[in-house]
């Protein structure tokens, strides 16, 4: 197990830190601003790029370009929203993605405002749809950036630390135990665990607001 978890470790070290960094940076760019991560989550992108880090420049490089990456694909996401928002929604890709989830963002961001806008970085499909949904609605891009930022340093903090200190751990002990391997599995493993628990409880947050259409300004007394 051992040997296995340091060809995997080592196909992702051996990966230029420079592209790596800017890889896992692209991938959260995409994921907010082109709907790339209702396929290909990009922090699963990022937790894997961290693995391979071992110095600290390496790992605040990666949660700046994480964080960069996430703010700079939501803007992106904002502006589709603001000008091309209505016929994206009426469009194929607009049916793919399903009426009921756009209802969700947008009944959401309705009724929560600024604070809807901070817990849909923590969700899935909320995190890509939530910046075109916000660019529809009247709630202004300073707002908006001002609630999306703090999210996106705890989530960036949050996966690097635990896919570095995972990966620095196994590798401080598996020259004298066979199998920590499984140390490691256990730590991502616990992390995900986790993670799906936290979602589960926005998600249940996020339903009581899913389908009560409000007034369509999208400004509450949160904001």
């Amino acid at each position: 197990m051992n040997e296995l978890l340091d060809d995997l470790l080592g196909y992702v070290q051996a990966v230029d830190p420079v592209l790596r960094t800017l890889l896992a940076g692209l991938f959260i760019f995409l994921e907010t601003s082109v709907l790339v991560g209702l396929v290909v989550p990009g922090d699963t992108v990022v937790l894997v790029a961290s693995t391979a880090v071992d110095t600290p420049l390496g790992y605040f490089s990666l949660v700046g370009i994480a964080i960069a990456g996430a703010l700079g694909g939501a803007s992106v996401g904002f502006a589709i929203g603001r000008f091309f928002g209505p016929r994206l929604r009426a469009s194929r890709l607009g049916a793919r993605i399903g009426e009921k989830n756009w209802r969700r963002a947008e009944n959401f961001l309705d009724h929560r405002g600024g604070i809807a806008v901070f817990i849909s970085r923590f969700l899935p499909v909320l995190h890509s749809l939530t910046p075109l949904v916000v660019g529809m609605s009247t709630l202004r891009y300073r707002t908006f950036m001002l609630w999306l930022a703090p999210a996106c340093v705890i989530w960036s903090f949050a996966y690097v630390s635990v896919g570095s200190a995972a990966a620095e751990g196994y590798r401080s002990i598996s020259g004298q135990l066979s199998s920590a391997a499984y140390f490691f599995v256990a730590a991502i493993l616990g992390f995900w665990l986790l993670v799906y628990a936290v979602k589960r409880l926005l998600d249940r947050y996020v339903a009581r607001f899913s389908d009560r259409v409000g007034d369509g300004d999208a400004t509450t007394p949160e904001d």
